[in-house]
């Protein structure tokens, strides 16, 4: 089951089953005044139907009725939520048979019996709808599979299964073999040229069924995909293969290795990081940005001629490129995108740009970037273009930053790891940390970085010019 249905059906499940108490009691209202002309609601009433619904929740805790194995399969899902219900009968029948007035254990039982009978419709009903907002909401992943074995087969399957995030988009042959065809007459391509294809088609992922296999190829197929921004995948024969260094999921009962731990790969980690994204950056642009812009837009064009902001072509997520916007802290050169890396006394910096720089002022448009979703507060630094080519081949996993949305800050800012990088050594060291981050991540350590970045920004930085 998709990672991404797999996380709305629970929060539309979590949404619908309250719903459905609440529906219940009014229904059951209804009912008793029909039945009962004389029936009045009371606060005594009310207390029961709260502990009813917390018998519910604690009920369906008990029993992880909203676990991803609970709502892995519709049968599943059915079987837990009659098992929660006969446990929440019997949390609450402890009320029940202290319950003196028959009216009101009449109201209590078939307000449960209308629950049960909702809650029996509804599992089908937001199955469906979870499943088909998905389906017309986001677009399947594009994945290639790497090895024409049992396993590939197996793999090749679960990825292909109505509900799942992935898209089968090329399967690849074994590594001693130029070219085979399977049993639908389809051929597969050449292992050597997956990662070259997979940059080419918008493959974001290459699962590998072939590990460790052939030392020589394995070690090609890392790097090659490091230096193209592509996610690659093992998924072992043997689960005893499987090194402490790599991260390990599960797809079904399939044991999948990645080289990468990354939280912001589950949905509900992105949704946490986008949301404190632009709640800050809203509050920013409102409180700072309105009257922040025109005053340091004037004392610019006072001092040159030329645009407020000066707009770049950045690599962000997947490798795919975006403008930045930033205040304009130099001369106007001949071409926007020219890149010189600005270095200490630099003649092109303004003075207005100078205390810019030095007080990190000049970032401040990039919330703008953040709003529109190009960039995160924090993350890593997006580099220019060349520099990226400057780099790719002598820096081991450096593309691999590019799995996260860049950001105004980051772990290697506030580590000193910031402005000019005029040694290998001082860009491997900003690498490393930029991973260490993404491998790493949580909600604290970006509200960390934040606090840092702003006690750094009244500290004198010598790396800032």
């Amino acid at each position: 089951m998709g990672k991404r249905y797999t996380y709305y059906l629970r929060l539309a499940l979590l949404f619908s089953d309250f719903i459905l108490v609440t529906c219940a009691i009014l229904f059951t209202l209804l009912l008793m005044k029909y039945l009962h002309p004389g029936f009045r609601f009371s606060q005594k009433h009310l207390l029961e139907l709260l502990g009813f619904i917390i018998a519910w929740l604690v009920a369906s805790q008990i029993m992880q009725l909203y676990s991803n194995e609970s709502i892995e399969k519709i049968e599943k899902l059915l079987r837990q939520t009659i098992k929660t219900a006969i446990l929440q009968a019997a949390i609450y029948a402890v009320c029940i048979i202290f319950a003196k007035d028959a009216t009101t254990l009449k109201f209590l039982l078939l307000c449960y019996v209308l629950l049960i009978l909702f809650f029996g419709v509804s599992r089908f009903f937001v199955t469906y709808i979870t499943e088909s907002f998905v389906k017309r909401t986001f677009q399947k992943k594009n994945v290639a599979i790497v090895g024409a074995n049992e396993m590939g087969q197996k793999l090749l399957d679960y990825l292909s299964t109505q509900r799942s995030d992935y898209f089968v988009k090329e399967y690849f042959a074994e590594p001693m073999s130029d070219l085979s065809v399977n049993v639908k007459g389809e051929i597969y391509s050449p292992i050597r040229e997956c990662i070259t294809y997979a940059s080419e088609n918008e493959i974001e992922e290459v699962y590998s069924t072939i590990f460790p296999g052939n030392a020589q190829i394995i070690k090609d197929l890392i790097e090659a995909a490091e230096q193209k921004c592509i996610r690659l995948r093992f998924v072992p024969d043997n689960i005893q293969l499987i090194n402490e260094q790599y991260q390990v999921d599960y797809l079904g009962d399939i044991p999948v290795i990645t080289l990468h731990k990354e939280p912001l790969e589950e949905i509900k980690s992105r949704v946490k990081k986008r949301i404190l994204d632009i709640v800050f950056s809203f509050f920013v642009t409102i409180l700072l940005l309105n009257w922040l812009i025109p005053v340091i837009g004037l004392l610019i064009k006072l001092e040159t001629k030329g645009p407020v902001f000066y707009s770049q072509t950045r690599a962000g997520r997947r490798n795919s490129f975006f403008r930045i916007i930033k205040f304009r802290t130099m001369k106007v050169s001949e071409s926007d995108d020219e890149f010189v890396q600005a270095t200490k006394e630099d003649p092109r910096i303004t003075r207005v740009g100078k205390f810019l720089r030095k007080t990190s002022l000049d970032e401040m448009p990039q919330f703008l970037n953040v709003l529109t979703g190009d960039m995160s507060i924090i993350g890593p630094r997006p580099h220019p273009i060349k520099l990226n080519e400057t780099f790719v081949d002598s820096i081991q996993n450096y593309m691999s930053r590019h799995f996260i949305k860049p950001g105004i800050s980051g772990w290697a800012q506030v580590n000193g790891f910031r402005g000019e990088t005029h040694t290998p050594e001082l860009m491997k060291k900003r690498i490393e940390h930029d991973i260490w981050y993404m491998e790493n991540w949580s909600l604290m350590l970006d509200i960390r970085i934040l606090f840092m970045t702003i006690i750094q920004i009244f500290k004198r930085q010598q790396a800032a010019y």
